[in-house]
């Protein structure tokens, strides 16, 4: 990933909080047919290996657990906050009309080492962490313990579980740090009345 200096995130307890917050994770696998991309929901464990380790499941009609073997090498892509950011947004625009659109956004890559878990005590430890992270929110919180025990047994039986070590963590956060501090702040400011809370929080975090 091409990085400039002033868009480059080094901090990995940042680079966690962006992975926690977005966890749907794509991971890119090498297989038979070249290159593979699924969309999977991690759970991020930064207790565990040099950066963390990824967990979660794919379903086991999926081609990728077979083809994609332990140990080998793959790349996990999160993608956090990002957004469309005008010209108009910058007060310098109106002096020197020297600006350009541009997109903002932060985005995580995780390289690690693949392991494929097919597992039953596993999966219902990933699936039962993931619920509990996720149901959380919820006034009353779906349980595992919800539905019939026969009807969880026969869905974990359909999953597969993987695992990430990480090897590599690499961060960029694109949030106009090359323009001037006023237009920074105005963007931001900007974003948040359009709605984009998650942007314009980002770019405040990144003024500070």
């Amino acid at each position: 990933m091409y990085i400039p200096p002033h868009f480059a995130e080094t901090r990995e307890a940042e680079l966690h909080r962006i992975i926690r917050a977005y966890p749907l994770g794509i991971l890119i696998t090498g297989g038979p047919d070249g290159l593979d991309a699924n969309h999977i929901p991690f759970e991020l464990d930064p207790s565990s290996g040099a950066h963390g380790t990824l967990r979660g499941h794919v379903a086991r009609a999926n081609p990728v657990w077979q083809q994609a073997s332990s140990g080998s090498e793959v790349l996990v892509v999160f993608r956090g906050a990002d957004g469309y950011v005008s010209p108009n947004w910058y007060p310098s625009k109106h002096e020197s009309h020297r600006q350009v659109p541009t997109w903002n956004y932060e985005v995580v890559h995780a390289h690690g080492t693949l392991t494929i878990h097919d597992d039953e005590k596993y999966v219902r430890g990933v699936v039962a962490r993931l619920t509990r992270t996720h149901e959380c929110r919820e006034p009353q919180p779906w349980k595992m313990k919800d539905a019939a025990p026969g009807y969880i047994d026969s869905m974990l039986q359909m999953i597969v579980g993987i695992e990430v070590q990480i090897t590599r963590i690499v961060g960029k956060v694109k949030l106009s740090q090359n323009r001037e501090l006023r237009d920074r702040s105005n963007a931001a400011e900007e974003l948040r009345k359009r709605a984009h809370v998650a942007l314009a929080d980002a770019m405040e975090r990144a003024l500070e």
